[in-house]
């Protein structure tokens, strides 16, 4: 590039930072920057179209169109070729606009005597800020240069937009960001509700100068962070914590050899001889290849993504010397809101938080899964949320709906207050029955356990009146550390679990890893269906030095007492055969050893697959107990993906079809004489618990927070009476849940 251009652009960026420091309104800064803009640019036009929500963009700010068309004129996104840049991420470049595919023309406006066009996004890591324009009368095709140019500018004007630079006021028309109240719709991933402060999980890096003064000293002081960024990485392979022959190898060196990038570096130095500071080259390559990486069809490459966006990360940190430990204090009644989060990260936290909100996620996640054992509400897919919340800014997070409101109006906040109140008085009255049985006014005694998986969970086993655990996830403890535990630290937690449960059974479910439950140091697996795929006990059965070391664990932990195991995801009978015969051969190494055994031993199937309703009576007598696992049962028998928000609401759980399919589970067990449990969401819920025990089955495992409202209604239910109503509707035609639904209406 010619060093008059690049002499040029570094007194451009020098001007826009002169603007941003000078005292001044924000409409008064974004005119004089577009005249900055058009007169380096040799360009008549030069305008600024800021976006006003997700949706829109405005015309905010222009030299050379109708002065009254700012604030006036608006575009959708995609539309026109202002709305293509916006959308698509990339520059439009055309000598001859109305020609152009997309064109919208804007009488308003008076563009139509210009026909070249020149289109940059602003962006900035993945948030779109608006589109930078420049246009003419001479029919030209803008040099690549200028492109190049105008992208270095864009990225200055999307730093001065996070620094407030346009923030409006009283005075004058310029969106508010960071100052209406929001309302994001997610989905509720955990049931609840909570109102806090916003504490952003890695609160995002400022660049205060995303100017350079001087090129060389920029480049050097890139040099030294990508040095000390490759150190980091190159240390973390060779960490002796990590095995040296795992599949998790070829990911870190996926990810080292992105660090040692040439061209990486090379791209970024080039933006600083144009004016850039280092941090703003930095974070100028993040958002274009973002924007690049995400339209990518290969799923390998939009992958990468997630090493690029911690890469540049981490070199920003560096650079800016901004770490997570910021030095800002937590606010009380913290609600955690992050693009997404890990287990053990969730862990950190523990019970501090108030509720959690993520961008990502999904509601079988690990977060999810700590959510629940933390009793905290959680929202997943709350879109854009991170680049809208600031620490310390007030919310609302509802589990039930999957809402969140942020900055909420006081009406809003109170009528959520009154919610909280009424929910907190209802748990109240739930806490009195927690010594009473769960018995039916028709003398029907059902069993109500709860689910868990981390020793937090525990406790509420005594608050809630579960009479035990009865699936205990053991998953969570390989999920939240970066290696293999040992045989002994499992033992020693196994031992904890049974030690809180004080003599009330628990039932432990092997290792259910795969589909979206990959270890920290296990290889994801390339596979188009993952819930479908390499799994549960199909990788228990494969690897088998871990399915073997965990039984080992568990019969170590249970010497002299009961114990429940039960192995997950079983499709044939064969399946279970086999763990149940490496089960054994455990039993008697252990005895071969001298060591203790338990003093009694249950072996059971988690049932989640529709081609195990239909084994033989013989298989189902070869349990000593069958547990439905509602979740993946249901997803499997009606095709429909739980982690998909299009189809998981769409089928019901109360259709005719699937309670053929339990009445189908109930006769075989019944006929094996097996006792037969449900376990998951579907067990918690009043109405679907009622059905449930109407039809036969009369253990029901749910999460603590349900067992009180399901006892409840239980208490007052003659399944007589409901039997009689669910056939009546099932004779008819009629929607089964409507009928429940009006049986205890009238209770």
């Amino acid at each position: 590039m010619p060093h008059r251009k690049d002499s040029d652009s570094r007194k451009l960026l020098r001007r826009l930072r002169d603007i941003l420091a000078a005292p001044g309104a924000s409409q008064d800064r974004l005119d004089q920057i577009t005249r900055h803009i058009a007169d380096s640019m040799g360009a008549e036009v030069c305008s600024v179209y800021l976006f006003r929500d997700p949706e829109t963009l405005e015309l905010c700010a222009t030299q050379g169109l109708r002065p009254d068309a700012v604030h006036k004129t608006r575009l959708r996104l995609g539309e026109g070729l202002v709305g293509r840049v916006a959308r698509s991420g990339r520059p439009v470049n055309t000598a001859n606009a109305p020609a152009e595919r997309g064109f919208r023309f804007m009488p308003e406006t008076g563009e139509e005597v210009f026909s070249s066009f020149l289109g940059v996004p602003i962006q900035r890591v993945g948030e779109k800020v608006g589109v930078l324009v420049v246009q003419s009368r001479e029919a030209r095709q803008f040099t690549e240069d200028d492109v190049y140019g105008l992208e270095v500018v864009a990225m200055v004007l999307a730093e001065m937009a996070e620094l407030g630079a346009f923030l409006g006021n009283a005075d004058d028309r310029m969106p508010l960001a960071h100052r209406f109240p929001g309302l994001f719709r997610g989905t509720g991933a955990q049931e609840g509700a909570a109102e806090g402060r916003v504490w952003l999980h890695e609160s995002r890096v400022v660049i205060s100068n995303p100017v350079g003064d001087d090129p060389e000293r920029e480049r050097a002081r890139l040099n030294e962070g990508v040095a000390l960024l490759r150190e980091k990485v190159d240390r973390m392979l060779s960490d002796s914590d990590v095995d040296a022959a795992g599949d998790h190898v070829e990911v870190l060196e996926a990810y080292r050899l992105f660090a040692h990038s040439r061209s990486w570096l090379k791209r970024m130095e080039e933006d600083i001889d144009l004016g850039l500071s280092a941090e703003a080259a930095v974070e100028k390559e993040q958002s274009q290849a973002r924007a690049r990486l995400e339209k990518a069809a290969d799923p390998y490459l939009r992958d990468r993504l997630h090493d690029l966006d911690d890469l540049s990360n981490r070199l920003l940190r560096i650079l800016t010397g901004q770490g997570k430990d910021t030095g800002a204090e937590m606010p009380e009644n913290p609600i955690l809101v992050a693009r997404n989060i890990g287990p053990a990260d969730l862990l950190d936290y523990g019970r501090k938080l108030k509720g959690v909100v993520l961008e990502e996620g999904s509601v079988g996640s690990h977060a999810t899964i700590v959510a629940r054992a933390l009793a905290i509400p959680l929202v997943v897919h709350a879109a854009r949320i991170t680049t809208e919340a600031l620490n310390g800014d007030a919310i609302l997070i509802d589990g039930d709906a999957g809402i969140v409101h942020l900055r909420p109006e006081e009406s809003v906040a109170n009528a959520f207050r009154d919610k909280i109140a009424m929910q907190a008085e209802a748990q109240k009255r739930y806490a009195g029955l927690r010594d009473l049985p769960a018995i039916t006014r028709c003398g029907t005694l059902m069993s109500l356990s709860m689910n868990a998986g981390l020793m937090a969970d525990l406790p509420s086993m005594e608050s809630s009146g579960a009479e035990g655990v009865g699936l205990f996830r053991t998953e969570l403890q390989f999920l939240t550390r970066p290696n293999v535990p040992r045989r002994s630290e499992l033992a020693a937690l196994y031992t904890g679990v049974m030690d809180a449960a004080k003599g009330r059974p628990v039932v432990f479910r092997t290792l259910d890893i795969g589909s979206d439950k990959v270890l920290p140091y296990m290889k994801p697996q390339d596979e188009p269906n993952p819930a479908m795929g390499w799994r549960a006990i199909r990788v228990g059965l494969d690897k088998r030095g871990i399915l073997r070391m965990q039984l080992q664990a568990l019969i170590r932990a249970a010497v002299g007492r009961p114990l429940h195991i039960m192995f997950p995801f079983i499709a044939e009978p064969s399946e279970f055969v086999a763990a149940h015969r490496m089960l054994m051969d455990e039993v008697a190494r252990e005895q071969r050893l001298g060591h203790g055994l338990p003093s009694d031993l249950r072996v059971g199937t988690m049932l989640e697959t529709p081609s195990l309703v239909f084994a033989p009576v013989s298989f189902f007598r070869s349990c000593d107990f069958v547990s439905i696992g509602g979740n993946d049962l249901k997803q499997f028998f009606f095709a429909a993906d739980r982690e998909n928000e299009r189809v998981r609401r769409r089928y019901d759980t109360l259709s005719e079809p699937f309670l053929a399919l339990l009445e189908e589970v109930i006769g075989r067990c019944e006929a094996a004489d097996v006792p037969l449990s449900f376990c998951g969401e579907d067990a918690g819920r009043p109405v679907e618990a009622l059905t449930f025990a109407a039809l036969g089955i009369k253990r029901l495992s749910m999460r603590p927070a349900s067992v009180g409202p399901v006892k409840h209604l239980i208490r007052r239910t003659d399944l007589r009476d409901l039997r009689v109503r669910i056939n009546d509707a099932r004779q008819k035609g009629q929607p089964v849940r409507r009928a429940v639904t009006e049986y205890l209406a009238q209770l």
